[in-house]
């Protein structure tokens, strides 16, 4: 869904983000409604209050600051990257980040095995010291990481992109003790979730995400969003880390929209309102 929605980001007439390699991706995963969706042949009607063009804003936005996040690491002299939970991520082959860069990605074996394969066959080339992992984040990832040459005592940054909604409470802690863990002052971690359900409840997100795919199915769709997602009590992002002793900086959907140059979301459009991304900071050790 991510990769088709950056599609149809690419293509937008003043694009925010360029991903050549979405599309193509699209069609080699072969689902018809995403391969629609991508190559632009689903028709996306602007004056739906679920409009599938506001999710592709929402997702345009959150390429959008993780892209920026990357680059403004490389500026910032940091040459060692990890992309957890990376799927069909292709940062490592269209960023222009610094030649001297490593980039570690990790998903399930056999996400990163279809990947591999199919930018080969793109003729698709790592701009950087690409290192795609096959392992579980259930399992001793940090040990995959070390066995493929990352090297804890260099500045990171990591990235957790549309990820920890996808955790259970107790992975999430787990996932972000492990990055901290592994992380050497000066080195930087970006992710996003919601900050909290004041404004919208875990039955508000799961109804909506309920409707979206009932508004969907006709088109071809037959996933249950709602099924895809943990939305019981969790430890906030920003606070956890900060007492871990990050120094954390927040951003709401709401600012970056303007920021980009598109329309700000509605209440109840879809579930990226109340998305906030931090980015997040080791400091230096004096």
């Amino acid at each position: 869904m991510a990769a088709a929605a950056r599609a149809v980001a690419t293509r937008a007439p003043q694009a925010i983000i360029n991903d050549p390699f979405a599309e193509p991706l699209v069609r080699a995963v072969g689902t018809d409604f995403f391969t629609r969706l991508a190559s632009g042949d689903l028709e996306l009607a602007d004056d739906e209050p679920t409009a599938l063009r506001r999710l592709t804003d929402g997702i345009a936005v959150r390429t959008w600051f993780f892209d920026d996040f990357l680059l403004r690491g490389g500026e910032g002299g940091i040459r060692q990257v990890v992309v957890l939970a990376s799927g069909l991520d292709t940062r490592a082959y269209r960023l222009p980040l610094p030649p001297a860069t490593t980039v570690f990605e990790i998903d399930q074996p056999d996400v990163v095995a279809f990947k591999t394969q199919a930018l080969r066959s793109l003729g698709a080339t790592p701009t950087v010291d690409h290192r795609p992992l096959g392992v579980d984040l259930r399992n001793n990832w940090p040990q995959a990481l070390s066995d493929a040459g990352y090297d804890p005592s260099r500045p990171t940054a990591w990235i957790a992109e549309g990820l920890l909604g996808y955790l259970p409470p107790e992975a999430q802690d787990q996932l972000l003790d492990a990055v901290t863990a592994n992380s050497a002052p000066g080195s930087r971690f970006a992710t996003d979730g919601l900050p909290n359900f004041t404004t919208m409840t875990a039955q508000d997100i799961q109804a909506m995400t309920r409707t979206l795919t009932e508004r969907w199915r006709p088109l071809g769709f037959d996933i249950d969003l709602s099924e895809l997602v943990y939305l019981g009590d969790r430890h906030r992002i920003e606070p956890y880390l900060t007492a871990r002793g990050w120094t954390v900086e927040a951003v709401s959907t709401a600012e970056l929209l303007p920021t980009c140059g598109l329309a700000p979301l509605g209440h109840g459009e879809v579930p990226f309102g109340d998305v906030i991304y931090l980015n997040a900071t080791r400091p230096e050790t004096r």
